[in-house]
């Protein structure tokens, strides 16, 4: 599981900023960035969402259930309903009828 880095940026004050407060916010900012795919939301099972604390509006994830879901404030919603797709195709036929003889 993956999140911010709970950190004070360092601040700057007048025109010019010193390199070491600019390689700490570099640094900082390697550090947050490298750490979040924001592409994949995150995924928790039932035991951590117990667990833990939302925010309002927080979508995740749950890989009990396999359903994204969105937390309301009081509790998590189905943003769908669970689908089962087919992953392929498969035919059953015959032709003619087949004799075994045992003499």
């Amino acid at each position: 599981m993956s999140r911010l880095l709970e950190t004070r940026l360092p601040l700057a004050s007048g025109e010019k900023l010193d390199s070491g407060t600019f390689n700490r916010l570099v640094r900082i900012l390697e550090l947050n960035l490298g750490s979040v795919d924001i592409t994949i939301s995150p995924h928790f099972n039932a035991d951590q969402i117990s667990e833990l604390q939302f925010a309002t509006g927080s979508i995740i994830f749950n890989t009990t259930t396999e359903i994204h879901q969105a937390f309301d404030g009081t509790r998590f919603r189905d943003l769908y309903s669970h689908q089962t797709y087919s992953t392929g195709v498969g035919i059953t036929s015959a032709v003619g009828s087949v004799t075994v003889s045992i003499s």
